[in-house]
């Protein structure tokens, strides 16, 4: 699918605009990032080798396990663009992907395993 990269940007910013309330009032510092596709080092860190297969990633410290020792830098939540665009062709199916993408990924802050955020993506 060719979208521009803006489009895409506000789907991203849509998708949390749409979380629930009672998530989003919980999330905390967390920074958001659009990409075109993982980095070496994010790919080692999901444990893949393929960059059209990541659609997304959580880098940072799960909220529950965080002890407050004063300022830190914000965990990150990645969401790569090209896969999800190469991976889906009509808007729908790639809006609804970015949704998922970015639950599962919140869910992960919030301490979710994988198959805790594979169902907080659905």
């Amino acid at each position: 699918m060719n979208t521009p990269n803006e489009q895409f940007d506000l789907w991203v910013a849509e998708a949390l605009d749409e979380l629930p309330k009672k998530v989003a009032e919980k999330i905390n510092n967390v920074a958001f990032f659009v990409e075109d596709y993982p980095s070496e080092e994010q790919l080692k860190k999901a444990r893949l080798n393929n960059k059209h297969s990541l659609y997304g990633l959580y880098e940072g410290y799960i909220q529950s396990k965080k002890i407050n020792i004063g300022p830190v830098l914000p965990d990150r939540i990645t969401i790569f663009r090209r896969p999800i665009l190469e991976s889906f062709t009509v808007e729908r199916e790639v809006k609804n992907k970015i949704k998922s993408v970015v639950r599962h990924e919140i869910a992960h802050h919030f301490g979710s395993d994988e198959e805790g955020a594979r169902k907080a993506g659905k």
